[in-house]
């Protein structure tokens, strides 16, 4: 529980802007994703997305099988107010990856 502690307190205490590993864009990963070549039924995951914007960014190029994937409820709260409306078409998990089981 003290990994989860730690994530919480970083995103009730920071805006995502001010974290050190802030990008305004995950370019270089949806480069990735797309070169793939993988359709846009794909489903995707984000493992420890937080409040990163490549979730915006796979919507924004049509992905429909998102699912976003942290430690920390604060940080995922911080992604899906930022997409509004958008969020509910996003699958959100809060769990420790190295102790989740996803199921769909």
């Amino acid at each position: 529980m003290a990994d989860k502690t730690h994530w919480e307190n970083i995103y009730l205490t920071k805006n995502s802007r001010q974290v050190s590993w802030y990008q305004e864009h995950a370019e270089l990963s949806i480069r990735f994703i797309q070169e793939t070549g993988v359709g846009k039924s794909a489903q995707i995951i984000d493992v420890g997305g937080g409040s990163s914007p490549l979730v915006d960014d796979l919507l924004a190029a049509g992905l429909e099988n998102v699912t976003v994937l942290d430690i920390s409820g604060a940080a995922l709260r911080c992604a899906q107010d930022r997409l509004g409306v958008l969020a509910s078409t996003v699958k959100w998990v809060e769990a420790d990856i190295t102790q989740a089981l996803i199921r769909r």
